[in-house]
């Protein structure tokens, strides 16, 4: 028996790509393919929504689905701490539902994010430099707010790293008290560099990705599991089984009361001109330690 899909977002690169992967597997159907044009209700013949769209279109578009009972996966840069803790209740304390939200699909990335939060217990002075293609409109970007909120809560009994002069506006953005630094460049898929700075030494974890077909065995993991959820589970490190020290708790989590989810009055997504455009803040609403 087929998963029915629906793929928002879908004239992106990633959803592309996403709609390619669907099309080609035969445990799943692709149903419908949504743009920022599309009515909400086209996405309601699905099992299952892929929201891949822009920060500012996300949260109406999960909304809508976690109101309509969809179960979802969530590629979307943006979802903070706080605002995962908001799916959690948007769920109720016995979901029947899931969402799976996956901050990079790369398993390259999330072991290299996996071995910043093993490190951070080591070093007192850490910093990120996130390195995306010009075209990306969020920053900090999603993985590096996640792998700060992880290395935060592996520090949690220690206390916040020692980042001189963040009053500066050139020294970053701050997540868990880690300095994050966003380059947007022509010529790049994506990079990052977590780098800690010890007495006589620096370890620097870096992951660079070449070409998007890297996300392909990660969006495969994620659609899988995103298919039979219930409750909320946080990043791919999740479905790999990797002991992460997760800020979010190692384990899927159930979240609480779907009242508090958007009606589907709001059956449309925005129609501004080039949704692409959309500006958004990974990390505006991010909490130290959630």
């Amino acid at each position: 028996m087929t998963t029915k899909v629906a793929v928002v977002g879908a004239t992106g690169k990633m959803g592309r790509l996403i709609s390619g992967l669907v099309e080609e597997s035969p445990e799943f159907e692709l149903v419908a393919s949504l743009d920022s044009r599309s009515s909400l209700d086209d996405m309601l013949v699905a099992e299952l929504v892929v929201d891949v769209t822009v920060p500012g279109v996300t949260q109406r578009v999960v909304e809508f689905a976690v109101a309509n009972g969809k179960n979802l996966l969530i590629g979307t840069s943006g979802w903070s701490a706080d605002r995962i803790a908001g799916l959690r209740r948007s769920l109720g304390d016995e979901p029947t539902s899931g969402i799976v939200v996956i901050p990079n699909f790369s398993l390259g990335s999330v072991l290299a994010t996996s071995f910043a939060a093993m490190a951070a217990r080591y070093f007192d002075s850490i910093e990120i430099v996130e390195t995306h293609a010009s075209t990306k409109v969020d920053s900090p970007s999603g993985t590096a707010v996640r792998t700060a909120e992880l290395m935060g809560a592996a520090r949690a009994a220690i206390g916040p790293v020692a980042a001189p002069h963040t009053d500066q506006r050139a020294r970053g953005q701050q997540v868990a008290s880690i300095p994050i630094h966003s380059l947007r460049l022509n010529g790049i898929v994506a990079k990052q560099d977590v780098v800690f700075g010890g007495t006589g030494e620096v370890l620097t974890i870096t992951h660079e990705t070449i070409s998007p077909s890297a996300y392909a065995a990660g969006i495969t993991l994620a659609l899988a599991a995103a298919a039979t959820a219930r409750g909320v589970i946080l990043g791919l490190d999740q479905l790999l089984g990797l002991d992460s020290g997760s800020a979010q708790g190692g384990h899927p989590v159930a979240g609480a009361g779907a009242t508090d989810a958007a009606s589907t009055d709001s059956a449309s997504l925005p129609t501004d001109p080039d949704p692409e455009n959309v500006s958004g803040q990974a990390a505006t609403a991010t909490s130290v330690h959630p």
